[in-house]
């Protein structure tokens, strides 16, 4: 890659940063934040002067030594103290504020996101997107993303920046000194006299800009290596969370040995990815301890024969050698936060492609609501077209309609889409053309519905708050959908994802609807694992419902029982001519 690509490249990914980085300074909170920044800039202007004024010290107190001079002594000593006491109070609430606008600008950024990733269902696009064979088509792991990157980005983001600041400042403080301070340094070439001027200057730009080329090309790859070390990380926590979730499923298929291996593979893929990673940060600790070290002496060497020739004193000397280490600390600012840059960079770069993501799912999620309406007492699609991720084509063409007092049972052979007709109903299929007209008052009941963690009346009335019902309520829905036996555990704190049987897990979903008295309601496959008498039982319940809202009910079931249950039936047949994938719908009567 030429310097110039790198260089629009290298500007490209600040604009991205620059963009992460301004929304909370220009949020609600923006005054707050702003004050907190405010306050940490003074406070690292300030430690800078105290800086100075100690520089300064230095070359009284050394002269005092070298001449002896008692009083002088005890008073620099004396003036040391205050001036160190003072340094330690700015040190310490600069840390403090530094930690809280940090702590402010993590816990509003976690919200921004939170709420994005939430809203108009782009955790579940993201998610089904990850599917479409595309390599690197979506973020891995965003629970990650939010959770980790936030927080490491707002960090680094902050220390780095100050750290520059600081280092800024600093040189402007300090450069001036040791040009003053350096005098210049005369040879003769040929006969011919020349004196460069603040001579120790000029050696320190040469030992930092040399020092920084070395540390770029030696640290660079460690760019990669964190961003993929996240990655990894990631995926390995992301399955051993998907063990808990699976746990009964995994015992039950004795699986334990297989699990086991690929959560290895994971943990192979972290260990490997940190030992490249451990190589090429030692590399760059070779260099930078080496140039660290040699910074020690620098500057008494080159100062050494002015100070024997006796052009200066001890306290000369010692102020020149505190003046070049201030100087060649700042300019050596590339080369000492290197390895946080590069985590930084990583880090940054796993945050902007997934706001990238996050806002084309936005915008997929805008179209798609152009092709939703809401109708009041009605299902209807005009020529809805339904396609895989992969952009096969599922479902064309359909026609459909079902009104109040309808009862539809949707039919046909595993795979051939029920389920992502159901989706396209709900408003939530991103792979849909044509439009649906949904009606308002509307619940799903998925086959594998979602209980969170907690009370029982919490998980019943989810996603509404329970306070929303009265015991009485609860204890009835619990009854209707042949739970009784839940009635009393209302207050219970578990897991009930875990804790209850598919059947039982089926039924607290059907309670769900029969207490919250919807006037549509979708199942799909909502009673699979119940016995034919249950799920009889059930059924019934729910289409009394909905009659008495004045709704209609749409099913996707393959038990000839329930056929009897419904007046109308919508069966996806093979499309003639298509593709093992292309499906059409029959309406017919029951």
């Amino acid at each position: 890659m030429s310097l110039f690509a790198k260089i629009r490249q290298f500007n490209l990914f600040m604009r991205k940063a620059w963009a992460l980085s301004l929304p909370y300074f220009t949020s609600d909170q923006k005054w707050k934040a702003r004050g907190l920044l405010a306050a940490i800039v003074v406070l690292n202007l300030a430690s800078v002067y105290m800086l100075v004024l100690l520089n300064s010290w230095n070359r009284l107190f050394y002269d005092a030594l070298q001449a002896k001079n008692e009083h002088v002594f005890w008073v620099q000593l004396g003036r040391f103290t205050y001036l160190a006491f003072t340094f330690i109070i700015i040190a310490v609430y600069q840390f403090y504020l530094t930690q809280l606008l940090e702590l402010r600008w993590r816990a509003w950024m976690t919200g921004h996101y939170l709420q994005r990733w939430l809203a108009n269902h782009a955790f579940y696009q993201l998610e089904l997107a990850r599917y479409t064979g595309a390599a690197g088509a979506t973020p891995d792991n965003p629970d990650q993303r939010i959770q980790e990157d936030l927080s490491l980005f707002t960090s680094y983001t902050i220390s780095l920046c100050m750290g520059l600041l600081n280092s800024v400042v600093t040189l402007a403080s300090f450069i001036g000194i040791l040009w003053t301070l350096s005098g210049g340094f005369a040879f003769s070439v040929h006969g011919a006299s020349y004196n460069i001027p603040g001579f120790m200057v000029w050696m320190a730009l040469l030992y930092c800009l040399g020092g920084s080329i070395l540390t770029h090309y030696i640290g660079r790859p460690q760019i990669r290596l964190n961003f993929l070390q996240q990655r990894y990380e990631a995926d390995f926590r992301h399955h051993m969370v998907r063990v808990r979730e699976y746990s009964e499923s995994i015992a039950l298929d004795k699986g334990e040995t297989v699990e086991r291996a690929q959560l290895d593979v994971r943990f192979s893929s972290v260990l490997s990815n940190l030992l490249l990673l451990i190589k090429a940060q030692k590399n760059l600790v070779w260099f930078t301890n080496f140039f660290g070290q040699a910074a020690v002496v620098f500057p008494f060497i080159v100062a050494a024969p002015r100070y024997f020739s006796g052009a200066i004193q001890l306290g000369g000397l010692m102020q020149i050698a505190s003046a070049f280490g201030r100087v060649q600390d700042s300019l050596s600012w590339l080369v000492n936060n290197y390895s946080s840059l590069a985590a930084w960079r990583a880090t940054a770069d796993r945050l902007t492609s997934f706001e990238e993501h996050m806002v084309d799912q936005a915008q997929l999620q805008s179209a798609l609501n152009d092709t939703n309406s809401i109708a009041p007492d009605r299902l209807q699609t005009h020529d809805l077209t339904l396609a895989l991720p992969t952009g096969a084509v599922l479902l064309s063409g359909v026609n459909l309609q079902a009104r109040a007092g309808d009862s539809v049972l949707v039919k046909g052979p595993s795979g051939s889409g029920k389920s992502t007709l159901f989706r396209a109903f709900a408003g939530i299929w991103p792979f849909a053309r044509g439009r649906v007209e949904q009606p308002a008052d509307a619940m799903f009941i998925p086959q594998r519905p979602y209980f969170p963690n907690g009370r029982l009346r919490d998980a019943l009335a989810y996603p509404l708050a329970a306070d929303h019902y009265s015991d009485d309520a609860l204890r009835q829905a619990l009854d209707d959908a042949l739970l009784p036996q839940l009635a009393d555990q209302l207050d219970t704190q578990d897991a009930w994802s875990q804790k209850l049987s598919g059947g039982e897990q089926q039924r607290l979903a059907v309670a769900r609807v029969l207490l919250k008295k919807p006037k549509w309601i979708f199942a799909d496959e909502a009673t699979s694992a119940l016995d034919e008498t249950a799920e009889k039982h059930v059924y019934e319940k729910l289409l009394a419902q909905v009659q008495r809202a004045g709704g209609a009910m749409v099913s996707i079931a393959h038990r000839p029982t329930l056929a009897a249950l419904h007046s109308k039936r919508w069966t996806l047949a093979p499309m003639p001519g298509g593709t093992a994938t292309h499906y059409r719908i029959e309406e017919s009567v029951a």
